[in-house]
């Protein structure tokens, strides 16, 4: 989503007014659009920020982003509130101005620190791997092991002894975890156990019942199967539970009789409130294997495309190496260089899913060189670039494919002088691309190039709807033009 961010601040600003709305004696809409206005002009620099960040990051390099950054909430940010302040305007409260700036400050930290853990996690292979199963686990794990802690915290004070039961409480004493450390692991060790009861009920439900019975069996037979399945393990778990040491510990929080059927209800409603859960889940999965399924189906037809691209490209410059031969040209060493250049741009480069739009520009230009050593006509060539970003990411051999074509169809056919005309500007994420060139009327029965078919597929697999190509004939002039959404 392209302005995810600039919708958080929109929403702080919300509640903010909302909360302070809430406050006032006479909370009403007025004060509300009031409380809108005047938290919003507090936080105007990074409700600015937060709309144009894709682009700043996108645009600039890594220092002069942090540079922006640091000016806009280091330095704009704190004068907007103050300005603020300064203004009262209808008398709002200096302090809530103050806190709105500081929220606005904190949540451009979270939402940094998040993007940055999530590109840390991307380089953990451990993560990657956990599965629903093994974050559950863990979760618990965890839970197990803060509430041993807290039982362990909440010994030796009599404030938490009630009728000789032990009240947990949320507080954790390290000096008497460390001397209890053996009680501190059974406690957890016990907790553990319990939720482990819970997690197993899940666990059929999920992997058995669910994607087995329900799926191949309807619901009739899964209604009947979680009942049985209920009747078979509720009094055994019950029985288990009720002989931990801390069942008693804690006032027998598990009936001492197994066989009541609030210990069925219990295992029951583990069953029917993970039941949205496990399906919700399976959708997912199974969406995900779609997508899968769908991307490496698009990756095998771009790899297609590719290979038909090559093969196109070296067969126009392995002609100009003939031609120059044939010639003995003093040029052929000097081109075959450029040539083992070119190479390797389209064998190594052209296998990256993005290389930078000054890569694409060099190949151009170095291809349009090759092409005229061994023109024996006047190239008239106007090659013309604006462009503020030269690491803009861009799929690699897009570009060149307009000028092959020219050469192909256009130039090469031409009886006299040719006119070549290329324009590309790439400014904020925005490309466009155009190319101009005599044109020569094709010979009936010619089978036309692939070039411009391949490119048409590429674009619609690699941009889709973020693309528009346009080609007309005007005349002796064939004008191609490509409008690129590069964000």
């Amino acid at each position: 989503m392209l302005h995810q961010e600039f919708l958080f601040f929109v929403g702080l600003v919300l509640w903010i007014a909302i909360l302070y709305n809430l406050e006032e004696a006479d909370s009403s809409w007025g004060n509300y659009l009031k409380g809108i206005l005047v938290f919003g002009l507090a936080q105007l620099p990074a409700l600015f920020f937060s709309w144009h960040k894709s682009r700043l990051k996108a645009n600039l390099n890594r220092k002069r982003y942090i540079g922006y950054w640091l000016i806009c909430f280091g330095l704009c940010l704190p004068a907007s509130t103050l300005f603020t302040i300064w203004l009262k305007p209808w008398g709002f409260f200096e302090g809530v101005i103050f806190v709105s700036g500081i929220l606005a400050l904190v949540l451009e930290v979270i939402l940094e620190v998040n993007r940055y853990f999530q590109l840390q996690v991307k380089h953990v292979n451990w993560l990657k791997k956990l599965d629903l199963d093994g974050a559950i686990l863990l979760s618990l794990v965890l839970v197990s092991v803060i509430l041993g802690a807290m039982g362990v915290s909440s010994l030796e004070k009599p404030e938490y002894l009630e009728k000789g039961y032990l009240l947990i409480y949320l507080e954790l004493n390290f000096r008497l975890i460390f001397h209890h450390f053996w009680t501190f692991l059974s406690y957890s060790f016990q907790f553990l156990l319990m939720y482990l009861c819970g997690y197993l009920l899940f666990y059929i439900n999920s992997h058995f019942l669910v994607s087995r019975i329900l799926k191949e069996q309807g619901r009739v037979m899964y209604a009947l199967s979680v009942l049985a399945t209920v009747a078979f393990l509720y009094p055994v778990l019950g029985q288990f539970l009720i002989s931990l040491p801390i069942n008693s510990l804690m006032g027998e929080t598990i009936s001492s009789n197994p066989f009541k059927m609030e210990n069925a209800f219990s295992a029951a409603g583990i069953m029917v409130v993970s039941l949205p859960i496990v399906l919700a889940l399976q959708w997912a999965r199974q969406n995900s294997r779609i997508v899968a399924l769908e991307k490496e189906k698009t990756q095998t037809e771009l790899d297609l495309l590719r290979q038909q691209l090559n093969p196109h490209f070296f067969f126009n410059t392995l002609n100009n190496l003939y031609a120059l031969s044939l010639q003995q040209a003093k040029e052929a060493p000097e081109s075959i260089l450029q040539l083992s250049e070119l190479m390797r741009y389209v064998i190594y480069r052209g296998k990256e899913d993005l290389v930078g739009i000054a890569e694409e520009v060099k190949y151009i230009q170095d291809y349009i060189q090759l092409q005229r050593l061994r023109l024996r006509r006047n190239l008239t060539l106007e090659f013309v670039t604006e462009i503020d970003n030269e690491d803009q990411p861009i799929a690699p051999l897009l570009l060149i494919i307009f000028v092959e074509n020219a050469f192909k169809h256009g130039i090469e056919p031409a009886e006299e002088g040719a006119v070549l005309k290329l324009f590309l500007k790439c400014k904020a994420g925005t490309l466009y691309f155009s190319c101009e060139n005599s044109f020569e009327q094709p010979v009936a029965g010619k089978t036309p190039g692939i070039g411009l078919m391949n490119l048409e597929r590429r674009l619609a697999l690699l941009y889709p709807g973020e693309h528009m190509l346009k080609t007309e004939i005007n005349k002796s002039i064939f004008k191609a033009e490509l409008y690129l959404n590069l964000l």
